[in-house]
């Protein structure tokens, strides 16, 4: 079974981009696929999982790794309306989540694989295998495919993808909102950029202001954990 990648894009040469720390989980962190094996979807940077894949409310972002096939680019967590990836070009790509199902659409780039396809609901939605977030279980499930590598498997029940849910005003992605949240939007205070420019923007408009600390402080405490 094949799933047809029918938007055209841009290839190019990812770049690392630091933004806010994985909120994969350290111990179900792999996917498998059966012609490249592991991808890691939270060590990727230095220190580990700075650079790894954010599985937020609305997209993907960040990269994962696999020992045969390298980097996978998940999207650089600020889409250009604020709230999807357009997957229309190489410029504005990456894996979106629905907000009502949790099925991921959009698309992943691998420089050495190519385009992996999130959007598999045409060919398994009616097997309950499309690729999607399980958010009571705090996990991926499904499967999606790579014109290149064949079917990469999020649904196995001993080697998965899991996460902890992003909590507003988490801005290191470890599950509560505390002191350490309000020293990175205190330190960084005033400081401007593209929205999402660092985890402390928490409204992602693109500048660290009163707005981001209201939001801490109105979760103070709040433990998704």
């Amino acid at each position: 079974m094949r799933v047809a990648l029918t938007v055209t894009l841009i290839a190019f040469a990812p770049s690392l981009a630091f933004g806010a720390p994985s909120n994969v989980s350290p111990t179900n962190k792999f996917a498998w696929s059966e012609n490249c094996g592991y991808l890691n979807f939270r060590d990727a940077g230095s220190p580990g999982a700075s650079q790894g894949v954010v599985i937020g409310a609305r997209f993907l972002s960040g990269f994962a790794w696999g020992e045969n096939i390298g980097y996978i680019n998940f999207g650089d967590g600020t889409p250009a309306n604020g709230v999807s990836y357009a997957n229309i070009d190489g410029t504005d790509f990456g894996v979106n989540v629905d907000l009502d199902t949790g099925d991921l659409t959009g698309l992943a780039w691998g420089e050495n694989v190519g385009w992996i396809n999130f959007d598999t609901r045409a060919s398994l939605a009616g097997f309950a295998q499309q690729a999607r977030v399980d958010a009571p279980a705090q996990r991926l499930r499904g499967y999606a495919w790579g014109e290149n590598i064949g079917w990469v498997n999020l649904d196995d029940a001993q080697v998965f993808v899991g996460f902890i849910p992003q909590c507003p005003g988490d801005t290191n992605g470890d599950g509560v909102v505390n002191f350490a949240d309000l020293n990175n939007v205190l330190s960084t205070f005033g400081q401007s950029g593209a929205p999402g420019f660092t985890g402390a923007d928490l409204n992602n408009d693109g500048v660290v202001n009163f707005a981001d600390l209201n939001i801490i402080l109105s979760n103070f405490g709040v433990d998704c954990g």
